[in-house]
């Protein structure tokens, strides 16, 4: 890895906090060397991860790579075929062990919510408190739907709400029974785009209210980083890298996280001392991250995302490339410029900033942080780790 994985993390207070794994007092779930498989093929491989209590965990990558399997295992609804899953200390599947999901003490929030269609939100939320008494089981209702704020909607049926009020009653009646942990499975496709970002904000808060663990599964770079205290990135059945979403975004640990989490751009540069030699002129080496003497004389290659660069019209000598690719985003505007030397990079401006197709640039690294590092000679295929596409 170019990048040590530190142990702490800053707060917005400036103090520091922990971001390393769970001990095992601290840990709710425990994943142990959990492999899954289907036939002979493997989906998920040698995994391992905890997850700490009253913590938000997002399970991220792209379509395929076991997410979804591994939050199947978790709830009970899989077998693994090696590995253990432990809740609260307890095995609940492994060492030929295996509890079924009505005995795990989990919620689950479904993608498609799976509300009883002919039951209103007072007895969805209700459902599963069938041992309570009669005024426990209606206090704990009301004391949800006020929570979700729907107390005035809960005689209403599923299809008399809106799809964000329906993901809030399926969020209800999954902390009704006051789970040990809460599992969301895509919990924001099927809203539109203006409603995901809503909701997002009031699901975080709900479940931070509650105080319930939580573990949920995305393949959206935009949700992971926004609900999550940390992320955990998956690709091909393995964790890649799990950290804050700060960290797992600035100072990604492989080309593959890079490129997943955004728009990455790789700058070769030469290392000499106290600065690094690239075609868009001297970084800092104090602005690179943990850049190790060691690599002193070698190529590098440094991460800058489009908010890393900055390109304006030039000619002549101050000229670094010309535009290639231009989309408007609305308030921004994506430029891809091709430097002379052959390298790519990508810049995003303001909406009122105008650069034309075909013009030549020149490009500086403005970034107001360290930049990640990767070795030139542990480069992978790129092509693999470019999963961002301009779809995306």
């Amino acid at each position: 890895m170019a990048n040590g994985h530190l142990l702490t993390t800053a707060a917005e207070d400036g103090t520091r906090e922990p971001t390393g794994a769970p001990t095992a007092d601290e840990a709710v779930l425990e994943l142990d060397g959990i492999a899954k498989r289907y036939g002979s093929e493997d989906v998920i491989g040698d995994l391992s991860l905890s997850v700490r209590d009253g913590e938000i965990l997002t399970l991220l990558g792209p379509s395929g790579c076991g997410k979804t399997t591994t939050l199947r295992l978790i709830a009970g609804l899989e077998r693994p075929n090696d590995g253990r899953v432990r809740l609260e200390g307890d095995t609940v599947a492994g060492e030929g062990r295996f509890v079924p999901p009505e005995q795990r003490d989990v919620g689950v929030v479904f993608q498609d919510f799976a509300l009883f269609p002919h039951l209103s939100a007072r007895e969805n939320v209700a459902f599963g408190l069938k041992d309570w008494t009669e005024s426990e089981r209606d206090a704990r209702v009301d004391e949800l739907l006020e929570l979700v704020g729907l107390a005035d909607h809960g005689d209403d049926h599923p299809d008399e709400l809106s799809g964000g009020q329906q993901q809030r009653i399926a969020l209800a009646r999954s902390l009704a029974p006051e789970p040990e942990m809460l599992l969301l499975d895509e919990p924001f496709s099927n809203l539109d785009v203006d409603l995901r970002v809503e909701m997002r904000e009031e699901v975080r808060r709900i479940i931070k209210e509650t105080g319930v663990t939580a573990v949920s599964v995305t393949h959206d770079q935009e949700e992971a980083l926004s609900i999550s205290d940390r992320v955990a990135v998956m690709n091909d059945g393995d964790i890649e890298q799990i950290d804050t979403p700060q960290r797992v975004f600035q100072q990604p640990e492989s080309r593959f996280v890079a490129g997943f989490l955004g728009h990455a751009s790789f700058l070769p540069g030469e290392v000499h001392g106290d600065h690094v030699d690239t075609a868009l002129g001297r970084v800092l080496r104090d602005d690179v991250n943990g850049l190790a003497h060691q690599y002193d004389g070698s190529i590098v290659d440094l991460l800058v995302r489009p908010d890393d660069v900055t390109a304006y019209p030039a000619e002549g000598a101050e000229a670094d490339g010309r535009v290639v690719y231009r989309r408007y985003l609305g308030p921004t505007v994506l430029y891809r410029v091709e430097l002379d030397g052959g390298e790519t990079i990508e810049c995003m401006h303001n909406h009122s900033d105008r650069i034309d197709l075909d013009e030549r640039v020149g490009v500086r690294v403005t970034a107001d942080h360290d930049l990640a590092w990767f070795p030139a000679d542990h480069r992978e295929d790129e092509t693999d780790a470019a999963v961002t596409s301009d779809d995306d």
